[in-house]
């Protein structure tokens, strides 16, 4: 009897695990960490840990910024093309200044600057986020062509430039640093400030905050521009990376971020989501992408995984929602 007692208890607790916020994503990348171990040698060494860090950090730079957008109950498509356009605009501004900082800073403002008007045309314009943020990265798309017929080559010969997406600092991979420094900030903002606490009453009940003297479209306004500011500090690791201004670097980001932010408990409809969510969804989606490289399978596959990602998080947003109204 004592023994059924402790299995229904074992069972109850790895239910209510599996249900919490973060219950599901812990065990989903458990059972990959445990499961490409097994299936791949390598997967568990120093150099491919580096490596997932590596490639998780410039999405998860740009996937707090979505977080706190779509807690507002917005969306920015956009931010693949700002990107790849703000990648151009860092490379060229330190070709022509010699500055690293002067082109970094460019970058930033490129960005913040994308997200202005993407503030400007949903919240003064009133033209739905997502379809404003699609015409942005048409425009996006083309215009930098006109700015740039081909990638924008490094002609500098600053030594410190490659090494912000290569260095390391303290042992740590420098926009590993970049991206936890973001990921915490943004974590104590919502979690231990009032500013965090408008930006969910500003996705769940406008009318509230409306009433509690203060302006959702404010709040609002600063999720698109925090949004075009980290994609713009993105394009400095990025086109450090590079070692290039790249305009089709950037394609599909938009999805693998949002669909991220989704699997990581944040809501479509606004109102509901962490920063931590976030963190284990995109080193969940990483870790598959290295998996799939590991495995030496198709690696379309790593495009065809943050669609599947899209649907399933998009599915239990939904049976979320049902729960909460039932």
């Amino acid at each position: 009897m004592r023994d059924m007692a402790d299995d229904d208890r074992s069972g109850a607790l790895l239910r209510r695990a599996f249900n919490s916020e973060y219950g599901f994503l812990v065990v989903v990348l458990t059972l990959l960490v445990v499961g490409l171990s097994l299936a791949a040698t390598n997967f568990l060494t120093p150099s491919n840990a580096v490596a997932i860090l590596h490639q998780s950090s410039l999405v998860l730079i740009v996937a707090v910024g979505m977080t706190f957008l779509l807690i507002t109950a917005e969306v920015d498509i956009s931010v693949g093309a700002n990107l790849a356009f703000a990648s151009c605009v860092v490379m060229d501004v330190i070709n022509q200044t010699n500055s690293v900082a002067l082109g970094a800073m460019a970058g930033i403002a490129f960005g913040a600057g994308v997200g202005l008007i993407n503030a400007f045309v949903t919240l003064v314009l009133k033209v739905n986020s997502l379809i404003g943020t699609i015409a942005m990265m048409m425009a996006l798309q083309g215009g930098v062509y006109l700015y740039t017929r081909e990638a924008v080559q490094n002609h500098h010969q600053i030594e410190i430039f490659p090494k912000i997406a290569t260095g390391f600092l303290l042992g740590i991979p420098v926009p590993v640093v970049f991206a936890a420094v973001v990921a915490l900030a943004g974590w104590f903002y919502l979690a231990r400030t009032r500013g965090g606490r408008l930006v969910f009453a500003s996705g769940a009940n406008e009318a509230a905050v409306r009433l509690s003297g203060y302006s959702p479209a404010r709040v609002k306004f600063g999720a698109f521009v925090m949004t075009g500011a980290l994609v713009g500090l993105a394009s400095v690791v990025l086109a450090s990376l590079l070692n290039a201004g790249q305009p089709t670097a950037g394609t599909g980001l938009e999805l693998t971020v949002i669909a991220a932010v989704l699997l990581g408990g944040t809501s479509l409809m606004g109102g509901r989501g962490t920063i931590l969510g976030t963190v284990l969804a995109v080193l969940i989606l990483k870790i598959i992408d290295n998996g799939i490289i590991m495995l030496r399978w198709n690696q379309d596959l790593q495009i065809i995984v943050p669609g599947l990602v899209l649907i399933l998080a998009l599915y239990m947003d939904q049976k979320k929602r049902g729960h909460a109204h039932g």
